[in-house]
């Protein structure tokens, strides 16, 4: 695990924790309006419900509806700011009552009222800081009631506001904590994956002598008593496993990232395209074509050697499983103003309708029986997992895509290198 793969880590970490927390206060916060609103909006019913019950009056006496906030609120009929209309069945004024309320005065409040009537019947509604409700009377009339509860309503909104600024500091409060405790709940994973790479190295070294001993042994056998097909097959499973150990040392050296003494700004155009040009023997031989369409002088900040290695694993994996006959594409193009490199390695693979593309940086990964024959391809199943490590060492990525009957690794690089 890199220093690139350990802020990924991190990040993920930071990420989750912060938006679970996010989503957490949203639905906190919204319920607590929902909740807090439908509050005052119940409140105003009731006390509209009373004034119309009193015919536009809102006495001070036998307020005692047991359970209703009515009872709770001291010299309700002196702190309600209100205005009534009452309306006879021809929508006829009959009676104002405006002495609750003093920026409303007769007329405004019967063109309001006369709009209300229009709109609702006996349903409570909010508008420009008022609530209102129209009912029909005992007598035949309509009455509407109209409350001020602009005071209320900016009270709350005062509180939401409050509450929201105070939600925003806690997510910055819990950034800085999380972001500081992710180093801690990784730790254990870093060492972890310490140990795992210091035993594949050990065990690497530990397996080096007895296959020595035995190809020795082999190879003795065979003086003495002429080649077998035992002997051979013996010969070939041993520089299978040197292989194998070779692969997993190169995988694990592949995911460090510490030594960055010997980078420096290189002529990518010209690496990839020498890397790459090693392979047309090969290619020509298998009767593969190759195409280039690498754009000239792209640099970027890196190891030779590293961006050597990637393209060659692209380019041996395209010649490996390639088909008959096939195309090998090999581009290279700077992107996003130059700050990012686009290398993209392709070839011709029929059967590829049905493969799941994102398991190819598994490692030892193989799609069909067809490939499990490393003997045929000379593979381990690992080039593009260490292919992938390269690409997350420059900061960039990569990823498999087939697509009428051409199968493309596309890998994006930064091209300043990777964060220090």
């Amino acid at each position: 695990m890199n220093s690139n793969s350990i802020k990924k880590l991190r990040k993920q970490i930071v990420s989750i924790t912060f938006r679970s927390f996010l989503l957490v206060i949203v639905i906190i916060l919204s319920v607590f309006y929902i909740v807090f609103l439908s509050s005052i909006r119940s409140n105003y019913n009731t006390m509209m419900d009373y004034i119309i019950e009193n015919d536009g009056e809102l006495p001070d006496d036998n307020i005692a509806d047991n359970g209703s906030f009515l009872s709770e609120v001291r010299e309700l009929r002196y702190t309600t700011r209100y205005f009534a209309v009452i309306f006879d069945e021809d929508r006829n004024v009959v009676e104002v009552i405006d002495d609750h309320i003093q920026e409303v005065n007769r007329q405004t409040a019967i063109d309001m009222s006369e709009k209300i009537i229009e709109r609702s019947f006996d349903l409570i509604q909010y508008e420009n800081g008022y609530f209102y409700k129209s009912a029909e009377l005992d007598d035949g009339n309509t009455i509407v009631v109209v409350v001020d509860a602009s005071l209320q309503m900016s009270t709350f909104r005062q509180i939401v506001w409050y509450t929201i600024f105070i939600l925003i500091i806690g997510l910055v409060l819990t950034f800085i904590v999380v972001r500081h405790m992710s180093a801690r709940a990784i730790r254990q994973e870093i060492e972890n994956n310490t140990r795992q790479k210091q035993f594949i190295t050990n065990a690497s070294h530990e397996l080096k002598t007895p296959l020595a001993v035995i190809r020795a042994n082999t190879e003795l056998i065979e003086m003495m008593n002429g080649e077998s097909e035992w002997t051979q097959s013996t010969l070939r499973q041993v520089d299978r496993m040197n292989g194998l150990i070779q692969n997993l040392v190169m995988i694990t050296r592949a995911q460090e990232n510490e030594d960055r003494s010997g980078m420096m700004e290189i002529n990518v155009s010209e690496t990839v395209r020498k890397a790459a040009e090693q392979f047309r023997p090969l290619a020509e031989q298998d009767k593969k074509e190759f195409e280039f369409e690498i754009e000239d002088d792209v640099k970027m900040v890196a190891l030779e050697s590293s961006l050597q290695q990637l393209t060659m694993l692209l380019v041996d994996n395209a010649i490996k499983y390639c088909d008959d006959g096939g195309q090998i594409g090999i581009s290279l193009r700077g992107i996003s103003g130059g700050k990012k490199i686009c290398l993209k390695v392709s070839n011709s693979y029929a059967n590829g309708a049905n493969i799941d593309c994102s398991k190819f940086f598994d490692r030892f990964y193989r799609e069909d029986e067809s490939h499990h024959n490393t003997e045929d391809k000379g593979g381990y199943g690992i080039g593009l997992s260490v292919a992938e490590s390269i690409c997350e060492q420059y900061g960039g990525s990569i990823d498999a895509q087939w697509k009428d009957g051409v199968i493309t690794f596309t890998c994006i690089l930064c091209a300043v290198g990777p964060e220090k």
